[in-house]
């Protein structure tokens, strides 16, 4: 398709060729080819190391900026180059396809400290540009706060009331935005964080560690964010926040239900990212804190956040830096959640030019932009994609759309590469069956 949104034909084989085969010119004619490039947002890969403020690099010239989709010129769609010559002759015309995002969910956890009043002040007075800034790229946010809400100060502990349009009138609720209720103890916030998504025994409503249920606020098919806020270390180790068990809190007596990446969640957090403001003091050595302007220090250094934002590729920001460092720590998740939303993996089919669809003659290609393109072998099910790269119907008989297995959904997802990654359905040419 050129810039005027035409569709860019490719001229059949001159008929008066010497030595052509008698049937390809015919073919060629016959069978157009629909390739459907979608160019897709970057997402972080797990267990990199995590990049801190400082040197969180600016978007590339030409990204997501909240417009229309790029996807090249018509000209780079050309014939699919398949790796297998007979490809070729299946190539006519390029159809380009608009991207969609997955939403994304995004939960912060506030520790509501005496400690904490100036960072409860600037996350109520940040948090609606930090929506804004998500929003303005296009994508379908959930904020949900976990924190004690409030406006008034009691026996040393700080509530926070988020106002409109993010947050509803006295404190409430939005259609973008959850706030459960809870006091978050300085080194409980990994802890209240699963036991209140799962109401265990300890963290109901009536309970001192407790809140309101905020589960159902999750989406199941939405990205996860967390982002957590505190001057102190978690006692439950970053491992158990992923893989606990279930079962008795290690720290005391009440319960905690699986960590959030056991596998009787399913993928409700898979490829979540963790950022944190908190006391961190050196990029090399996890167990040093940072200092105030006054010369005082937070109660610890946050180890254990430092593990998770390292192991998820999160952002994070030094508490000790004040008011300075809000501003730069609220664009710098915004960002992040922006590169880090994935996107959908199932296909609307484009109809072929001049026919009906031939389930027989479709193939898949997926490219995550700093590999080669690779044509995934057709399978008969979800079921039967097991591990491997592939690709199925929504309905065998009268298909509508081409989905991913897990394994080819996850190569067409950006690597972090200049070259953004491509699905491309392939017309006309017999299926590759597994």
């Amino acid at each position: 398709m050129d810039a005027s949104g035409r569709r860019r034909v490719v001229a059949p084989a001159d008929p008066d060729r010497k030595n052509e085969n008698p049937m390809a010119s015919p073919l060629r004619i016959a069978l157009a080819s629909i390739v459907v490039a979608g160019a897709f947002a970057c997402s972080q890969a797990r267990d990199r190391a995590g990049f801190d403020l400082a040197n969180l690099e600016e978007p590339p010239a030409g990204g997501d900026d909240g417009g229309a989709p790029s996807f090249g010129s018509s000209d780079d769609a050309g014939a699919p180059d398949s790796g297998d010559a007979s490809f070729a002759t299946c190539a006519a015309t390029a159809v380009e396809a608009a991207r969609e995002r997955l939403p994304v969910d995004i939960v912060w956890i506030v520790d509501n400290s005496a400690s904490m009043q100036p960072a409860v002040a600037e996350v109520q007075a940040g948090l609606n540009a930090f929506a804004n800034l998500i929003g303005s790229q296009g994508i379908d946010y959930k904020v949900v706060m976990l924190s004690k809400r409030g406006t008034v100060p009691t026996a040393n502990r700080y509530p926070i009331c988020i106002p409109p349009p993010l947050g509803g009138a006295d404190c409430g609720n939005s259609p973008t935005f959850f706030h459960a209720s809870m006091d978050v103890k300085s080194t409980q916030p990994l802890e209240q964080f699963l036991g209140t998504l799962g109401q265990t025994a300890g963290y109901t409503a009536t309970d001192d560690r407790g809140s309101e249920p905020w589960a159902q606020e999750l989406r199941p098919n939405a990205t996860k964010a967390i982002v957590v806020v505190t001057d102190d270390n978690s006692r439950f180790t970053a491992t158990d926040f992923e893989t606990f068990p279930g079962g008795k809190n290690p720290s005391n007596s009440t319960t905690l239900p699986p960590g959030v990446l056991d596998p009787s969640r399913g993928d409700q957090f898979k490829n979540y990212v963790f950022h944190g403001i908190y006391g961190w003091g050196s990029a090399t050595v996890p167990s040093t804190r940072c200092t105030y302007p006054d010369n005082s220090q937070p109660a610890a250094a946050g180890h254990v956040y430092t593990d998770l934002v390292n192991k998820t590729g999160g952002v994070r920001a030094k508490i000790c830096d004040g008011n300075a460092a809000w501003g730069p720590f609220f664009d710098s998740v915004a960002q992040a959640v922006v590169t880090t939303t994935r996107v959908r993996c199932d296909l609307e089919i484009p109809p072929p030019d001049g026919g009906v669809l031939d389930p027989e003659t479709v193939n898949v290609r997926v490219s995550d932009g700093t590999n080669p393109p690779v044509v995934v072998p057709r399978v008969a099910s979800a079921a039967a994609c097991g591990s491997a790269a592939g690709w199925y119907y929504d309905d065998p008989t009268t298909p509508t759309k081409v989905l991913l297995c897990a394994a080819s959904c996850e190569d067409a997802q950006s690597k972090g590469g200049d070259t953004p990654p491509k699905i491309e359905v392939l017309f006309g040419c017999q299926s590759i069956v597994k």
